[in-house]
């Protein structure tokens, strides 16, 4: 899979959530350590048995992705793109990025910990990365039914289009702008 095209594998979905307080706010370039450890923990998670091992457990995985987050987060080319954090209690739990992409928004991330699915904080995570108006692509892996019918739930569609990224297979969603 692309570094930072990976949306969707740990989105929310239908199991109970945590309680406590959750909010999303804008990341700023201090979360890019903490957003590296949700990256990497939720793909550690979600993709074992899918992604080889060998690159979940990389030692390089952690500092790889804390970079990326430091880049997205302060280089310029990425001023475009809209990224965000989703905290429980002060702890970053979920990210969220989407950019513009041939004259449409495309997920690129989207993943919560474990145990703060059903919390509400995906669908505020992709609500602040997206708007109703937009036309929104993403790809997501293929199996992974929880992500998929995260998306469905939020009117995304499978468009048919597929591609295998590194060994792993993944289907292209579509949401159409809303009128």
């Amino acid at each position: 899979m692309k570094a930072g095209d990976e949306s969707g594998a740990d989105a929310a979905s239908d199991t109970t959530g945590t309680t406590g307080t959750t909010t999303v706010r804008p990341a700023a370039p201090s979360d890019a350590a903490a957003m590296a450890r949700v990256h990497v923990e939720s793909w550690r998670a979600t993709y074992r048995g899918v992604v080889r091992d060998a690159v979940l457990d990389d030692p390089t995985f952690l500092p790889r992705r804390e970079g990326f987050w430091n880049t997205a987060l302060t280089d310029a080319r990425f001023v475009a793109n809209r990224i965000a954090v989703a905290e429980h209690d002060g702890e970053v739990v979920g990210i969220a990025m989407s950019g513009p992409v041939d004259a449409e928004v495309h997920l690129f991330v989207l993943y919560l910990l474990d145990g703060h699915h059903g919390s509400g904080a995906g669908n505020a995570l992709l609500d602040a990365v997206v708007d109703l108006a937009d036309r929104v692509t993403l790809w997501v892996a293929d199996p992974n039914p929880r992500a998929q019918a995260f998306y469905r739930k939020r009117g995304f569609a499978r468009d048919g289009t597929e591609q295998v990224d590194d060994g792993v297979r993944e289907v292209r969603m579509v949401r159409p702008p809303a009128n």
